[in-house]
């Protein structure tokens, strides 16, 4: 952590001055390997990928001195994920696939449009309620959609008990059929296994591992089930609004594809290259605010872990064209 806060500062005084040199970047390589435990099967991996890490660490310089210029709203930084082109955390960590035929559901709208006017003084953020739980860590398996079902049915379920109960994600990659695991899936088809099992076992009981493995659901350590699950309009950012004003955490999908995604640090997350229907990572929507006049934003919950974002989470545009879709495929569990 030390040495993250240190590459950080490094990072900003570049923004500002220069773009590092080889022998600063070659000295961070070093450090970035010995802080995040870095091992390469040889010499000619090692090579390939600290040439990725320098290349990321110099867009980093680049894109905060765009952001210290007022060009861009949100700051990114040097993470775990430093030594993978963009694509590759794509295709290992945002496992979220959208259906081809997806089925028709109850549909959550609102009969009036939200009036969004200034000035903007309304915000949610269920975190303050105690509806969510610790920001989790899905490691190098695409199990994003079960993190974010998981996100939603806590929130369902602290609502119906007033308890607060972290449940379990392996669960759902070991035993939800319809998904695919650690390679893809689907929380609503996620939400359907839970109904149809009758439940989910907590998380202390079932541990996250990371990997495939065989079912080993027990009702005995069962923490909770939900009675139906419903879709949200789609497209539609003031019916997301309404639902998680009125429901609590909402799951929901969005395009993460983006290299900025990737390093996202802090601010509010605004990329024009994000796809509104194009949609490969589930997260969970906690709450929403503003920051001003054109500065409404979601509260997003990832699950990379507290080193990524703002302890774990996103502040997304909102109110800005469905951005990288999160409103396109959203949908919340009845507990």
């Amino acid at each position: 952590m030390k040495f993250l806060i240190f590459l950080a500062a490094f990072v900003a005084v570049a923004t500002c001055w220069s773009i590092p040199s080889e022998d600063e970047l070659a000295n961070h390589w070093q450090k970035f390997k010995a802080e995040h435990g870095k091992n390469y099967v040889n010499e000619l991996e090692e090579t390939h990928r600290m040439k990725i890490f320098k290349e990321n660490a110099i867009k980093v310089a680049k894109h905060n001195a765009r952001y210290d210029a007022g060009e861009v709203t949100f700051t990114v930084a040097i993470n775990k994920y430093a030594d993978l082109h963009t694509h590759e955390v794509a295709e290992r960590l945002n496992g979220y696939r959208s259906p081809v035929n997806k089925p028709v559901r109850a549909v959550h709208n609102v009969s009036e449009p939200v009036a969004f006017t200034w000035p903007w003084k309304k915000s949610v953020d269920w975190r303050k309620k105690g509806y969510v739980t610790d920001v989790k860590d899905q490691g190098q398996c695409g199990s994003c959609w079960a993190f974010s079902t998981t996100g939603s049915l806590e929130g369902a379920l602290f609502k119906k008990n007033k308890k607060l109960v972290s449940l379990s994600e392996q669960n759902l990659v070991d035993c939800s059929t319809e998904n695919n695991g650690c390679v893809s899936g689907l929380m609503d088809y996620a939400f359907a296994y839970i109904k149809s099992n009758g439940g989910i076992d907590t998380e202390d009981s079932y541990p996250y591992t990371g990997v495939d493995g065989s079912c080993k659901f027990s009702k005995d350590n069962n923490a909770g089930t939900l009675s139906s699950f419903v879709d949200i309009k789609q497209f539609s950012e003031s019916d997301l609004q309404d639902a998680v004003k009125k429901v609590g955490p909402v799951s929901v999908a969005i395009d993460a594809s983006n290299w900025s995604f990737q390093f996202y640090s802090s601010g509010l997350y605004y990329e024009p290259s994000c796809s509104s229907t194009s949609l490969d990572h589930g997260v969970l929507a906690v709450g929403y605010g503003s920051d001003g006049r054109n500065k409404d934003y979601w509260i997003v919950k990832n699950s990379w872990g507290t080193s990524w974002g703002e302890k774990g989470y996103i502040r997304m545009a909102r109110n800005k064209k469905n951005h990288c879709g999160i409103a396109s495929e959203a949908s919340y569990p009845k507990a």
